[in-house]
């Protein structure tokens, strides 16, 4: 018992990675050509907006604060693409993704802004952000608006041999990956420990604290566009449904909601464990309610675990 919990105190994010390997093989069970290649593609692109909602909102929590917008802000950019670049003649993929990308991380720069520099609590600032995300995605595209053939439906399939969806998340990951090489994720980790700490060893909290909400903002515009590829349609409605999904990946995952501790690899097993935990339900039968109230408990048997058996664990350490 104790060399299971020392081995949770070191990779915390071993718990989200056994759960889904046991629904991985539950979902086996229930339908044998859940791996089969010819449905890998399509299981992948719909498994993308998960770990990439996911991997947005985890920056936030490792500077020490949260992030509740970044769904809404995916689901913003999914109708910015359709509703509006695509009618104007913007919706190639040159002109297109600079936009895309670049207005999600600025939206995230001014959550940052509005955290760090006028101080506002974390919940206080991107709960304002949440409204105003969906009142524009829903003025922009109140119904659903179908996409013309575009560059986005690859994404949803396959490039070459390569599943597109693993393109869009191996890109967030490999920004993440080059981060980790630098100051600056110590910097982030160190001020999610104690911004005061931080502050007293000369990391300059304002700034990194800017960054992470704006690198936050860039993975949700990459799940923006993941969100494109797969409805190939804006779909302003599904603001509410990720909203708090991206928060249960990350803490599911092992990052602590205190800051200072976990990374993308514990939020990309939170979020295939969410992902497998929906496509098992429903291949079951399960009605929407229960795969909601399944999402709950999941959530909640992350935070226990993580405030009991992980919280001795020294802080700072990288997953």
């Amino acid at each position: 018992m104790n060399a299971a919990l020392a081995f949770l105190r070191r990779r915390p994010f071993a718990f989200a990675l056994l759960l889904s390997i046991v629904l991985l093989v539950l979902n086996l069970i229930v339908s044998p050509s859940f791996l089969s290649p010819e449905r890998l593609p399509g299981t992948l692109a719909t498994l993308a907006p998960f770990v990439l909602v996911g991997f947005a909102s985890t920056p936030a929590i490792l500077s020490g604060g949260i992030d509740v917008s970044v769904g809404p802000l995916a689901t913003f950019i999914n109708c910015l693409f359709v509703a509006v670049l695509i009618p104007v003649g913007l919706g190639d993929w040159p002109v297109a993704v600079p936009v895309l990308l670049a207005v999600a991380s600025a939206i995230g720069a001014v959550n940052g802004v509005l955290v760090a520099v006028l101080r506002l609590h974390p919940v206080v600032a991107t709960t304002g952000m949440l409204f105003l995300l969906i009142g524009l995605s829903l003025t922009i595209a109140p119904t659903p608006i179908a996409a013309p053939d575009n560059w986005s439906e690859s994404f949803a399939g396959a490039i070459g041999p390569v599943p597109g969806a693993l393109l869009l998340i191996a890109f967030a990951g490999l920004i993440w990956f080059g981060l980790r090489r630098t100051a600056y994720n110590r910097n982030l980790l160190a001020l999610g420990d104690s911004d005061i700490s931080a502050y007293g060893s000369g990391v300059r909290v304002t700034t990194v604290r800017v960054l992470a909400y704006a690198l936050g903002g860039l993975f949700a515009g990459v799940a923006g566009i993941a969100l494109s590829a797969l409805l190939q349609s804006s779909q302003s409605s599904l603001a509410s449904t990720y909203a708090l999904l991206g928060l249960a990946a990350a803490v599911l995952g092992g990052t602590s909601l205190g800051g200072g501790r976990g990374g993308l690899l514990g939020t990309l097993f939170g979020a295939l464990t969410i992902y497998l935990l929906q496509q098992v339900l429903t291949a079951s039968g399960v009605a929407p309610s229960f795969i909601q109230l399944a999402y709950g408990l999941v959530l909640v048997a992350g935070v226990i675990l993580g405030a009991t058996l992980l919280l001795p664990r020294s802080r700072g350490s990288r997953a």
